[in-house]
């Protein structure tokens, strides 16, 4: 499984850090919606979906959080501590969210609308969702 993250450029001085991310440049896609995570307790795990079309980039802002990703063939876990890192999901990645540190402010880019239809929310339809794609 290739694991993409994304470094973006930090701009700091004594005032303090900035970071920008733009759509279509910092990352590979028009963001159309914007939330973020915040106040999860440490032993609660979030997700537990995939999308059909959407795709994502996961900036941890502050604090810390370990993402579980898995493509129907492999699995990998993966640590967002840096606020000016951003890992990207593909539409057919199944995620679960978890070890959120007690600060953990988990920023969420997505590149498309909310829509329900989208979501793959029981993980056997995911495994068949993805092997009918690859088949």
């Amino acid at each position: 499984m290739e694991i993409k993250k994304y470094t973006f450029l930090p701009h700091g001085d004594e005032r303090g850090q900035l970071v920008v991310v733009e759509e279509n440049k910092d990352i590979p896609f028009d963001v159309k919606r914007v939330y973020y995570i915040y106040d999860t307790l440490a032993d609660v795990t979030r997700g537990f979906h995939a999308h059909k079309c959407l795709e994502q980039v996961l900036i941890c802002v502050h604090g810390s959080c370990k993402i579980h990703l898995d493509n129907g063939f492999e699995t990998e876990e993966v640590l967002l501590d840096k606020p000016y890192e951003g890992l990207y999901i593909s539409n057919d990645m199944w995620r679960e969210m978890y070890d959120f540190s007690s600060d953990a402010v988990l920023l969420v880019l997505a590149s498309q609308y909310y829509d329900e239809a989208d979501y793959i929310r029981n993980y056997d339809e995911f495994l068949k969702f993805v092997r009918s794609k690859n088949s």
